[in-house]
């Protein structure tokens, strides 16, 4: 029963805006049934929900407009793992420097400096160690990435470059500054798909 129970298990993608479409395609690599997310009901059927990449602002103005950001605090606040990569780090966090007024989730106790490593042209990838991952380093990839300036005490890092964190998790949640999914690393999804698991087994 148990096995069957967790075999089910449905990793939601944000499908509002931005790359969802290689988060999706990395959890079906990785084993789980994986479900882009644009409705109400949709997100009450799984398990545990990726915020990806794209425009912070766009994505929470939609995410507003289609009744998800009440939602996804409240299945949050009740445990539901959520992961937020570079736009979706931006989401989740409390605050965001220079832009006060900007609407965000506030789920994860950081502070987050939007494109803090540069524009669309200063991108680059870079073998990160992750300690919490084993070695090798995974293979992460920033487009025009924030990072995160402040964490909460809560908040554990996971991963630093040079002096700047871009990997945390705070509990149920999990936020990262760049693009695992552009890569053929799948650890840190099956990590995050671990998270949900966890998270299934308490229900």
């Amino acid at each position: 029963m148990e096995t069957n129970r967790l075999s089910s298990l449905t990793v939601g993608v944000l499908a509002l805006q931005g790359d969802f479409e290689a988060h999706v395609r990395t959890l079906h690599r990785c084993g789980v049934q994986a479900r882009e997310v644009r409705t109400a009901q949709q997100l009450q059927e799984v398990d545990g929900l990726i915020i990806p990449g794209g425009e912070s602002t766009t994505i929470i103005k939609l995410m507003q407009r289609y009744g998800l950001d009440t939602l996804i605090r409240q299945r949050a606040e009740a445990g539901m793992p959520v992961y937020g990569t570079c736009a979706g780090l931006i989401v989740m966090a409390r605050e965001i420097e220079g832009y006060p007024q900007q609407p965000r989730l506030g789920l994860l106790d950081v502070t987050v400096a939007r494109n803090a490593f540069g524009r669309q042209v200063d991108s680059f990838e870079i073998d990160l160690p992750v300690p919490r991952l084993g070695e090798p380093p995974i293979r992460a990839v920033f487009i025009r990435a924030p990072y995160i300036t402040h964490i909460g005490e809560n908040v554990e890092v996971l991963a630093s470059l040079d002096d700047k964190v871009v990997l945390v998790q705070q509990a149920n949640l999990l936020g990262g500054a760049f693009h695992p999914e552009l890569t053929d690393d799948l650890r840190l999804h099956g990590y995050f798909v671990e998270m949900v698991r966890a998270y299934r087994r308490q229900q």
